[in-house]
């Protein structure tokens, strides 16, 4: 392991990348307005909808753009955040990492202190640009406080749920967690990782030993799960849904809330059944009760243009992880699932 250069302290990048006044003020309200979602005071679905991977700043930015004008038409009965993940896990270790670890999409070179700077930047212009905060994964819980002012929602993701650390620093943020079930499907891990996102708890975090306050709104996310042959299956229907239900019951966990991921193995990664799945699960809460409290919304993979492309072709608005629903497709769904509700 040979070092290469020390990475920005977080102070400076604050300093130099700072939030206003009026920019903290409308992420208080947007995110009181979030939480009034998870703990059922306000009846509206969420969607965290947004590429799989922000590669390039000007492609997201044209993305978030037009979600903003989307959410505008909506947004009595849909709460809207952009999907901006800049860190992606790679199962090989190969392959496109997110914006942290290439900041220039054309260049390909590694370089995460100019990565940090990058991940920063992009979710502020979105703040800026577009009056929206966003999600993204915390796939580095180091890197959190770099852009932690700037979010409304992180995600642990299935690799990720059953860590100590990813468990831990998801209970001392402000903002709800989801936490996605693992691949192999086993919800128990899922379900303790949210139980100790809840819970407060004294860890060793950058330097410092501190005290959080446990997160109330850390909750599932459904994403499907792969098998020991290898084969996807989904988790998203009414039995599936209803099980997971009775378990939060009986384990006595806090607001009560799972979010549906509509891609990955519940489409066994064919990214055009997002759309079936997404109104197959809004039918599911129009016609259920205890759906409706429980499936707080959705997250699905959209982009500018439809399906994805290899790192390095450089193809505008198109996905180089994992395939994405092109905009005139996610336009109509958002608006067909709008008038579900």
């Amino acid at each position: 392991m040979k070092r290469i250069k020390r990475i920005p302290p977080v102070e400076e990048v604050l300093e130099k990348y700072p939030i206003t006044h009026a920019e903290k003020d409308l992420r208080s309200r947007k995110l009181m307005e979030l939480k009034g979602i998870f703990n059922g005071s306000i009846k509206k679905k969420i969607l965290i909808i947004g590429p799989c991977s922000a590669d390039r700043e000007d492609a997201v930015l044209e993305y978030a753009e037009r979600l903003n004008r989307l959410q505008k038409q909506v947004e009595d009965v849909l709460f809207i955040i952009p999907r901006v993940y800049t860190s992606k896990p790679r199962t090989s270790g190969k392959g496109y990492k997110g914006l942290l670890h290439c900041p220039d999409f054309q260049d390909a070179q590694e370089d995460l202190s100019r990565g940090i700077v990058a991940m920063r930047s992009i979710h502020q212009k979105i703040v800026q640009n577009c009056q929206m905060f966003s999600a993204d994964e915390m796939l580095y819980p180091d890197m959190l406080p770099y852009i932690a002012d700037l979010l409304l929602y992180i995600a642990v993701g299935a690799r990720s749920v059953e860590d100590q650390q990813h468990r831990l620093v998801a209970s001392g943020v402000d903002v709800p967690a989801g936490m996605k079930n693992p691949t192999s499907g086993n919800l128990s891990v899922m379900l303790n990782g949210i139980q100790a996102a809840q819970a407060a708890q004294r860890i060793v975090y950058n330097g410092w030993e501190v005290q959080t306050d446990g997160n109330p709104y850390a909750h599932g996310i459904l994403r499907g799960y792969v098998d020991y042959a290898g084969i996807n299956h989904p988790n998203y229907q009414l039995e599936s849904v209803e099980k997971l239900y009775n378990q939060y019951q009986q384990e006595g966990i806090m607001n009560c809330s799972i979010l549906v991921d509509c891609n990955h193995s519940n489409s066994n990664k064919d990214y055009s059944l997002q759309g079936k799945i997404a109104m197959e699960t809004f039918d599911m809460i129009r016609q259920d009760s205890r759906m409706n409290q429980f499936i707080k919304g959705l997250m699905i993979e959209s982009y500018l243009m439809d399906g994805a492309q290899k790192f390095g072709m450089n193809e505008y608005g198109k996905s180089v992880t994992d395939a994405c629903l092109g905009w005139e497709k996610t336009e109509e769904l958002v608006l067909r699932l709008s008038e579900m509700l």
